[in-house]
């Protein structure tokens, strides 16, 4: 079902065909190894390396699971892994990876209620939710704020929402991302792609160096924290994003670095913002998870 696609702004109408692009490339995210670090890196952020904290989550069910800004589904599918059978799942996306979400689920033998929608319009009611997943998505609409705020509306009380935003990084970091961003509007989805693989592939040349140099002591107009680091990851976290991962292919790391330079809507924020939004909408912080990538929330409906 589709609904309230058809007024959004330009820069999330963007967005949204950007990440019915991304997610139609199934090659590029299903192999063995890409899944495995999706899977590991979701466990650290929610459940603290511990799967086992899930049966918490789940010890009402059966319960209604909404994924808000599902793409193809992949992260509920692996942080929900074994519990999906049993319990209510609505995906909802304003892109067409929502069609992909609803082939994987099948793929998977699993049922579920899939919606190509807006987030701010979406066809699910008021308080009618135990649990809303947004893996890295309340960044790529027009408002993290709106977002949180409508979304927090769908919650019964004492429900939960756990989701994932961008921070902000480096000046440097902040001011290429934007700057390559802007270069690719111009572009087709095709040619966006291939125009950030000398990109990627400068991003490896850097990771095999497996180089490690001693910063002196903090840098504080950059935002450099003092201390070893890999010369890979200091590029990447302060001047340029340039994902590397030894397991991973050039087009898996490729998609890595479209996800992030593509789409014209892609917010960064500050915990102090997300506490603040979250407050707003009436939401109890649990546990908050700070990393240089970003902001992971589990936070509970009063």
């Amino acid at each position: 079902m589709t609904h309230g696609t058809d007024a959004v702004s330009r820069s999330q109408g963007q967005t949204a065909e950007t990440f019915g692009y991304k997610w139609a490339k199934r090659d590029t995210f299903e192999s063995e190894a890409s899944l495995a670090r999706q899977k590991a890196w979701l466990f650290e952020r929610y459940c603290g390396g511990k799967p086992e904290v899930r049966e918490e989550w789940f010890a009402d069910g059966p319960i209604t699971i909404l994924d808000a800004g599902c793409g193809a589904a992949m992260s509920a599918l692996l942080l929900f892994d074994g519990y999906l059978h049993a319990h209510h799942y609505i995906g909802v996306d304003i892109s067409e990876a929502v069609f992909i979400a609803q082939k994987r689920f099948a793929e998977a033998g699993l049922d579920g209620e899939f919606h190509k929608a807006d987030l701010l319009h979406m066809p699910v009611a008021e308080g009618s939710v135990d649990l809303i997943f947004s893996e890295g998505v309340l960044h790529h609409t027009d408002s993290v704020e709106a977002a949180i705020l409508a979304l927090s509306t769908k919650l019964k009380p004492g429900g939960r929402f756990m989701f994932y935003v961008y921070a902000k990084k480096s000046p440097m970091r902040e001011y290429s991302d934007d700057h390559i961003r802007e270069q690719l509007t111009a572009l087709d989805n095709d040619a966006a792609w291939e125009a950030l693989k000398p990109l990627t592939k400068l991003g490896i040349a850097l990771g095999e160096l497996n180089v490690t140099i001693n910063v002196p002591e903090d840098v504080p107009l950059l935002g450099i924290k003092k201390g070893p680091q890999n010369l890979q990851r200091l590029i990447y976290w302060n001047v340029c994003k340039m994902y590397y991962d030894p397991t991973l292919t050039l087009e898996e790391m490729n998609h890595i670095n479209f996800d992030w330079f593509r789409p014209l809507n892609c917010i960064r924020s500050t915990p102090g913002e997300i506490r603040d939004y979250c407050q707003r909408a009436g939401l109890a912080i649990d546990q908050m998870n700070v990393q240089e990538s970003g902001i992971t929330v589990l936070a509970t409906k009063a």
